[in-house]
């Protein structure tokens, strides 16, 4: 005869036994909830506790309480029970408190509160002063830039570079331009120490500059090639120069428009290159408005030339800088991609409206 106590017979509704079996195919349930689940599966089929244990891997403790706790509550007994916990210590009014003091004052030595500094002001753990700030997401070291443009026709000019972004007009190329100027062919003084398991690449700080060059660009917003060249000076005449490149190496079809979206620097509005459009009717100048250089997509561009090829390297001539751009351009250009806007214009000058909200005076 057996000895012991006997295990508690499970019966289970047509309805608990799809549940559980739900619960046992379900790819997003809980590991430990499937495991109960079989456990009270087996159970209802007449398997013993000693059987259950062996087929599913687990010990026979735990087999004998999730049957008893189904036993005694069901499918509500299978689910965790709330665990007790230490005793909140931090009141409503101390996190009010350090919430007011981060937003609303500054320390007088410093121009933003820190975890330990605003701990000792309110008496207070500095982890505690860390868990509140995460839960509220307060990040008072970070500080982000921006810049407000006061351009009178702002509106006017945002909704006619995005509308070509987004809706361009029928047979029309839309090319965005700008200088990359200033970009400094730099030698690092040492040779770069390699990539290796565990180990980043290493390069000196310091350099010897060897001088510098302009890298104009044209964007094609549609296909996402790139047509550049370098100067060594950037005035007008290169940015004219340039713009007869783009006239005699792009091929378009007879009677097609080419928007070219610019910037507000001087050398795009200096007479000689309002002359040259003048003589170019096919080609339609659009300008950003002013502090708004995101909105040129050929911005976007050059960060990516800067972060993948420029940065990093080293150059012992403006040659060798210019060499390695061009390469770069070539390669891009065999598998270009299009940068993809998705804001559109009423979404832009919302959130430009929010901004000025906040700006103004009381």
């Amino acid at each position: 005869m057996p000895r012991g106590p006997q295990p508690q017979p499970i019966a289970l509704t047509d309805d608990e036994r799809e549940k559980l079996a739900d619960w046992t195919r379900r790819p997003t349930t809980q590991q430990r909830l499937a495991v109960r689940a079989r456990i009270v599966l087996a159970a209802a089929d007449g398997h013993t506790n000693t059987a259950i244990a062996a087929d599913l891997r687990i010990t026979l403790p735990t087999v004998r309480k999730w049957r008893g706790r189904f036993a005694d509550a069901r499918l509500d007994g299978l689910t965790d029970e709330p665990r007790p916990g230490a005793t909140r210590t931090v009141t409503d009014a101390q996190v009010e408190q350090a919430l007011a003091r981060t937003l609303e004052t500054k320390p007088q030595d410093a121009t933003h509160w820190s975890t330990r500094t605003l701990a000792r002001e309110l008496h207070l753990s500095q982890t505690a002063v860390s868990r509140i700030w995460r839960a509220f997401g307060l990040k008072p070291h970070l500080q982000e830039t921006f810049k407000r443009s006061t351009d009178p026709f702002f509106t006017e000019k945002v909704r006619d570079v995005v509308g070509l972004y987004m809706a361009p007009p029928d047979k029309a190329i839309v090319l965005c331009i700008d200088e990359k100027s200033q970009v400094q062919a730099l030698d690092r003084t040492q040779p770069t120490q390699p990539l290796l398991p565990g180990r980043a690449a290493k390069g000196t700080h310091d350099y010897v500059r060897h001088g510098t060059t302009s890298l104009f660009s044209a964007l094609d917003v549609a296909t996402g090639a790139v047509v550049g060249k370098c100067y060594r000076r950037h005035r007008h005449q290169e940015f004219v120069a340039f713009l007869d490149h783009i006239d005699t190496t792009r091929t378009r079809e007879p009677g097609t428009t080419v928007h070219v979206v610019m910037d507000n620097y001087g050398t795009h509005k200096h007479p000689a290159v309002k002359a040259w459009f003048t003589r170019h009717p096919e080609y339609v100048p659009h300008f950003t408005p002013t502090s708004s250089l995101w909105l040129n997509q050929v911005e976007r561009f050059f960060a990516q030339i800067t972060e993948r090829r420029i940065r990093r390297g080293s150059f012992q001539s403006v040659e060798a800088l210019e060499k390695a751009i061009e390469e770069y351009l070539v390669t891009r250009n065999t598998n270009p991609k299009p940068f993809v806007w998705t804001k559109d214009a009423d979404l832009i000058l919302r959130k430009v409206q929010k901004v000025c909200e906040r700006l103004a005076p009381p």
